[in-house]
């Protein structure tokens, strides 16, 4: 008899392994909501901040995630710096590998639908 095949989860989506989408603000946050990376990367200090432990093995992931086995931490670093204009995350000074996110302005870029209750605020 004809059985129907089982549904195969999706594989394009931004957040999924092999997506070629996903950028690198989210694939951070993917890294930082997993017990397993806190020797790579983990949350510090303020609200928002992070430390890249292992600048070479985060890296290697993106490349990993993005299909490009030449990807290493300047590389990766051009990336974040691109994200300062855009007010989405920045440098946090005299700390080495050190970063902080704007998550108002990541949930008003990405989500701009969302009510987050920032009307009033300065």
């Amino acid at each position: 008899p004809n059985t129907p095949a089982p549904i195969q989860p999706y594989r394009n989506t931004p957040s999924s392994p092999g997506s070629r989408q996903i950028q690198l603000w989210h694939f951070i946050l993917e890294l930082l909501r997993q017990e397993r990376y806190r020797e790579l990367i983990a949350w510090q200090g303020d609200c928002g901040e992070f430390v890249i432990k292992d600048p070479d093995e985060v890296a290697r992931l993106w490349g990993v995630r993005k299909c490009k086995p030449h990807m290493n931490y300047d590389k990766l670093s051009r990336a974040l710096r691109y994200y300062y204009n855009k007010r989405i995350l920045h440098k946090t000074k005299g700390k080495r590998f050190t970063y902080k996110f704007n998550f108002n302005k990541l949930v008003l870029v990405n989500y701009p639908f969302i009510d987050v209750g920032l009307a009033g605020t300065a």
